[in-house]
Parts: C-alpha cells; sequence; structure tokens
C-alpha cells in the first residue's frame, strides 16, 4: 500500500503545485511528503519534479508519469467502492467544499449526526465564499448557490433558495424605504456587495413587470464574506441580497426587513458538483443523499 500512497502523493504534488500544501492535503509533513517523492523517484529510477529553494516544477518524466498515475488512483478507488458494503461499512474521507453561509447554516451542524450514522467516514470540510477548483483541489463534494457555467462536473440540483433585499430598520428609518430596484439607483441606495479580487462588475438582477432586469447599484462597502455583510446591514450600515434562509432569524425578531419587495430578486439554484468518477463511491453518495434531505428540510423551516 506504500507505493499506492507514493503515487497518490505524487499526484497531489502535481496537481497543488506546493510539496508543502500537498502535505496538508494528505494530512503530513512536508519531510514525509518529500520522502514519498524521492521513494518514488528511486523506484522509477527518473526524475519527476525539478526542485530549488523557489520552486518545483515537473520534469517531462513526470509530466507523462502523471497521466498513468492518476487512471491508476481512479482505478484504485473504483475497485475499492465496488467491494465496499455501502449499507454496512462505509468507510474513508470525504473532501468537501461550501461557501461560507450554506456551510456555517445548513452543512456544518449536521456533520457530526452524519459522523455518528457513519462513525467510519471522516468529513473534511472547507468553507470559502470564493470558488473551487473541484479537480485540482480534490474535493469530492462541493456545494455551489448560483447558475453554473460550462462544466464537465456532475451536478445535483438540491433546491431553489427565494432571496431578498433587506435592512435594518434604522437604516431605513435614516434613508428611506427604496420601493423597487430603481429606487435604489436613483436614491443611491448603500448596497452591501459581495465580491472578491476577480470577480465582474456587481449588478443585481431583479424580478419587474417586464421580466428580470440587472440593476447597478452602489455602496461604499464589500466583502468576499457573506457575514461580513449581514452584520453591516445589522448595523445599519446598507441594504444586502440574501438567501432568506441565511436572515431568517433577524427578520423574525426585526433585526431586518425587506426592502425594495417590488422587485423581488430571482431565487439562487442550490446544487451539489462532483467529479462523475467520484459519484461511484459509496460513501460520496451517501454524504450527499444525506445533506441533500436535510438541507431541503432546513430550508423549508427557514422559509416556510
Amino acid at each position: 500500500m506504500s507505493y499506492v500512497n507514493n503515487i497518490r502523493m505524487f499526484v497531489r504534488v502535481y496537481e497543488l503545485g506546493s510539496m508543502s500544501a500537498a502535505a496538508r492535503d494528505q494530512r503530513t509533513s512536508p519531510a514525509v511528503a518529500s520522502a514519498r517523492i524521492s521513494e518514488l523517484e528511486k523506484h522509477l529510477g527518473v526524475r519527476l519534479f525539478s526542485r530549488t529553494t523557489r520552486s518545483l516544477q515537473p520534469t517531462e518524466n513526470g509530466r507523462i508519469f502523471y497521466d498513468g498515475a492518476r487512471r491508476v488512483l481512479e482505478a484504485i478507488d473504483d475497485a475499492e467502492a465496488a467491494v465496499m458494503d455501502v449499507t454496512q461499512n462505509p468507510r474513508g474521507t470525504i473532501f468537501v467544499a461550501a461557501p461560507l453561509g450554506i456551510g456555517r447554516r445548513l452543512i456544518a451542524p449536521r456533520v457530526p449526526v452524519f459522523k455518528d450514522l457513519y462513525p467510519q467516514i471522516d468529513v473534511r470540510l472547507r468553507l470559502s465564499d470564493r470558488g473551487v477548483d473541484v479537480v485540482a483541489e480534490g474535493i469530492d463534494v462541493a456545494f455551489h448557490l448560483g447558475l453554473l457555467e460550462d462544466s464537465t462536473l456532475k451536478v445535483r440540483t438540491i433546491a431553489d433558495c427565494p432571496r431578498l433585499l433587506c435592512a435594518s430598520p434604522a437604516y431605513v428609518a435614516r434613508r428611506g424605504m427604496p420601493a423597487d430596484g430603481a429606487a435604489l439607483v436613483a436614491d443611491r441606495h448603500d448596497c452591501l456587495n459581495l465580491r472578491y479580487p476577480g470577480a465582474k462588475e456587481f449588478q443585481w438582477t431583479l424580478q419587474t413587470a417586464e421580466g428580470p432586469r440587472r440593476f447597478e447599484i452602489t455602496g461604499p462597502f464589500e466583502s468576499d464574506d457573506g457575514d461580513v455583510l449581514t452584520g453591516w446591514a445589522l448595523d445599519g450600515r446598507g441594504i444586502v441580497l440574501k438567501p432568506v434562509f441565511e436572515v431568517a432569524e433577524h427578520l423574525r425578531e426585526g433585526r431586518l426587513v425587506p426592502v425594495a419587495t417590488e422587485t423581488p430578486p430571482l431565487p439562487i439554484q442550490l446544487s451539489a458538483l462532483s467529479q462523475h468518477r467520484r459519484l461511484k463511491d459509496p460513501k460520496v453518495q451517501l454524504f450527499t443523499d444525506f445533506m441533500a434531505g436535510q438541507i431541503r428540510d432546513d430550508l423549508r423551516r427557514a422559509t416556510g
């Protein structure tokens, strides 16, 4: 099995471009990662990477070996999945990614419940509002909010999440209650933007009598963390566009109120993304099925 582990380490070093990053990914030390690569190179009799103090690049032999190594690991994973007793003895590690809001409110609270049901499955959860590269980062399941561009990934739709625009009563008292998207623009309301480096210019697509329309909004604050935006909205700093489930409690308690209700935002689609071959893995199917059911129940309670 050590040879397979060496190949697995090589593949992660190749994909992540860093010995230390691959070591973190495989939950070991950089020294162990380096030793595994050296052992593999000794076995093959070739150099797989060119190393300097500042960079690590695959050699031509490394690039050739990578394609075969990926196929070997995929075959091993498929073979293990085929003989695994999915109902009695699922085991292994699942790597999961999710946006912050979904992850904190809907995924993370259910992970311990899933672990109790399947004690031999470990879950590694990574939360970020930035996009993830499912293939390069070795993600088994990535939860995604929004429309997807063309993708080779398997997409499983879980639910449509209603959204709304909201602000604190203090903000409305100070700036007035905008009736619709046109008022947001005309009165230059402070709109709180979810943005990150490399994101396109931000617009809000709202439903109007003529159909969906984009409104170019402005505001003094933006962040790549949706919870930061909610905090600013609660502090009276502006208007935020949110899935209802993320602010349901604040709405019930009156800390936030709906605004621009004549032109509400379009619902946003929540999906689970996986590489096609990963869906053959019983533990990935178990986790995705479990979370899909739990999320639908939570969304019904939050928006009902």
